[in-house]
């Protein structure tokens, strides 16, 4: 049965008031990859009465449940309403897969900023908690891209109590129980994974402090220190409570939740979901977002690849966790049982889908370390690569009556496999796993682009592809790697975006999507993307901020589509590459008809040579 949505389902269970109302910026998808869903039946496994109040617009909407016994909580959604709303060329988006009908415009902009001012007008002594993505991200003052400034921590702005960052399901049980016991939120200044504003005399003694909202906003070097010290402080082992001075207050980040253990993250994902949208969202076609997630499994939490550009550190955490292979099968087996099922489970993944442990022993005991990467640039000694275990879990699945394929689609980490000298995975994976192609995310060749993102340098990709194709010919079978590719990144030029094109044009790959970096709160790389700084070494970064740039960039990428010949054209010739403009066997572009063909260094003139020599020399500048 799902929670109550409106009134009148509030009164068919005979609930005069609810305990708590939990406010959301997502239409009403009762499936465990809706955090909002999560909270709500957590609340319930405690014995409350929750009741849901979906995308809100008006006074009325937020008055339609009344006011709860104890508290709202509030999130903007699955993801950040900003996000949701634009491209990262800040253009408007016409849908939003989050929305019963596919359709933008039922979430306002800052959804969550504008969610909790509106109840604290309502409902001026309400206990107001904010939580999810919007929140986690924006916790403390942060640049916003949107606005091209840096705003204050949300929690300030909003208004509301208390902020839970990162998985909630720990802090919730806690703040649900004390609430209940008649405690406000404003004195619950000591639960992990929190965020409160108070006075000096609520610092912890070992607080971290870092500059203030007033200093990052002013100054971009302070900004920069600022998010290295924050990001520094999000292990739940080592941890420490950091602070920030707004105005006359202070934002104050106790240390970090404890991860769920196995067998409390087994019993988070076997709680009573209904695993759909809200059925009186059928009529308007429902919700898009669950086509992906109905008949997916999640069996992991966190991350320790550590991308700069990926917020997953920021919010899950590095240190990784998982469900044991009973859970997961458990829960494949009843998703047999759904009239929808036709035989397919579209994914078995998470935040990186091949992480089952953490990436040493060591890390449970003395936390990850602080200032290096388990994978990036090179692999840490003690990182154990070993596939067994999910490996299992994908041979219990795929000999589940009923189940016709298993297929693995979300968040490979192709470094990690290459690791691994058992190649039984592989294998097995390209036999089972993959349904034609396989998306992994080597993301840019150059290798000052890639320490800059905390990815491996190309080389281990190009072992990959060779592991990859090996074993696909040996099972007989016709599959291929679709790289996700990032241009713009800091860091990235027009001179890298060309070695990417060369890069591609060798290896015979045609990226059909190429994503331009997108500044979102809360990750290393939007530090180095405002401040022309890397947060961590506090070496200057170059960034590309001009669209027209931007705009260049991406077209090499995809050099090939006659579209993007004129702006491929402008920008090989900007980086003094005019000699691959031509129908040299080393061109990444055509000349336009009757042009001569430009030279090295963009000048127009003859045709580029065939001689051995010249053909030598544009080999040796496509390597650089």
């Amino acid at each position: 049965m799902f929670l109550p949505l409106t009134k009148k389902e509030m009164a068919e269970r005979g609930w005069p008031q609810a305990d708590f109302i939990c406010v959301t910026g997502d239409s009403y998808v009762d499936h465990p990859s809706f955090g909002i869903a999560i909270i709500s039946r957590l609340l319930e496994d405690m014995g409350f009465r929750a009741a849901i109040l979906a995308q809100p617009l008006c006074d009325q909407d937020f008055t339609a449940l009344g006011a709860p016994r104890l508290g709202f909580f509030v999130t903007g959604g699955n993801i950040d309403s900003m996000v949701s709303h634009y491209t990262a060329a800040k253009k408007k988006r016409s849908d939003d897969a989050y929305t019963a009908g596919n359709k933008a415009g039922k979430r306002p902009d800052r959804a969550l900023l504008v969610y909790a001012r509106a109840i604290r007008r309502l409902y001026p002594q309400a206990q107001i908690l904010i939580g999810g993505l919007e929140a986690s991200f924006r916790r403390f003052a942060h640049y916003d891209y949107w606005d091209d400034c840096v705003r204050p921590s949300i929690l300030d702005e909003s208004g509301a109590d208390l902020l839970v960052y990162g998985m909630g399901e720990r802090q919730t049980r806690a703040i649900a129980a004390r609430l209940d016991q008649g405690e406000k939120l404003a004195g619950m200044t000591d639960i992990p994974g929190t965020c409160f504003m108070g006075e000096t005399p609520l610092i912890p003694k070992n607080a971290v402090s870092c500059a203030s909202f007033a200093k990052v906003a002013e100054n971009r070097e302070s900004f920069a220190k600022a998010y290295a010290i924050q990001a520094g402080e999000q292990d739940p082992v080592t941890g420490k409570a950091v602070v920030q001075k707004h105005g006359e207050r202070y934002l104050i980040q106790n240390p970090p939740a404890q991860p769920l253990a196995r067998a409390e993250l087994d019993n988070v994902f076997e709680l009573p979901f209904e695993r759909m949208y809200h059925p009186s969202y059928e009529a308007l076609g429902g919700v898009k977002a669950i086509e992906e997630v109905e008949f997916s499994i999640m069996h992991n939490r966190g991350c320790f690849g550590g991308c700069n550009f990926c917020s997953i550190a920021f919010h899950q955490g590095r240190f990784v966790t998982s469900r044991s292979r009973e859970s997961v099968v458990r829960e494949a087996a009843d998703m047999t049982k759904s009239p929808r099922f036709k035989g397919y489970i579209h994914d078995v993944g998470g935040a990186t889908a091949n992480f089952r442990e953490p990436a040493c022993e060591k890390q449970r005991e003395k936390g990850l370390c602080k200032n290096r990467r388990c994978l990036a640039p090179a692999p840490c000694p003690n990182l154990r690569a070993d596939h067994s275990d999910y490996l299992r879990i994908l041979r219990d699945l795929r000999a589940l009556p009923g189940v016709k394929k298993v297929f693995v689609r979300s968040g490979l980490r192709f470094d990690y496999m290459e690791l691994d000298r058992d190649k039984t995975f592989l294998n097995e994976l390209v036999r089972h796993h993959v349904s034609g192609q396989l998306k992994v995310a080597p993301e840019h060749c150059s290798p000052r682009v890639l320490d800059l993102m905390g990815k491996p340098h190309i080389g281990v990709f190009e072992r990959f592809m060779k592991d990859f194709y090996g074993a696909t010919r040996k099972a007989g079978k016709k599959q291929y790697l679709v790289p996700y590719l990032m241009s713009s990144h800091p860091g990235a030029t027009l001179t890298d975006a060309v070695a990417l094109a060369l890069f591609l044009k060798k290896h015979r790959i045609r990226p059909e999507q190429v994503q331009d970096f997108y500044p979102t709160p809360g990750t290393a790389s939007t530090a180095m993307f405002y401040t022309g700084l890397d947060p961590f070494t506090m070496k200057p970064v170059y960034v590309a901020k001009t669209a027209e740039e931007k705009a260049m960039q991406r077209a090499l990428l995809q050099y090939f589509m006659p579209k993007n010949r004129p702006l491929a054209a402008k920008a090989l010739l900007r980086a003094g590459r005019g000699d691959l403009i031509g129908r040299g066997p080393e061109c990444l572009i055509p000349p336009e008809p009757g042009a001569a063909t430009p030279q090295r260094g963009g000048r127009s003139g003859a045709p580029n040579t065939k001689g051995k020599s010249g053909t030598a020399h544009r080999r040796k500048e496509g390597r650089r």
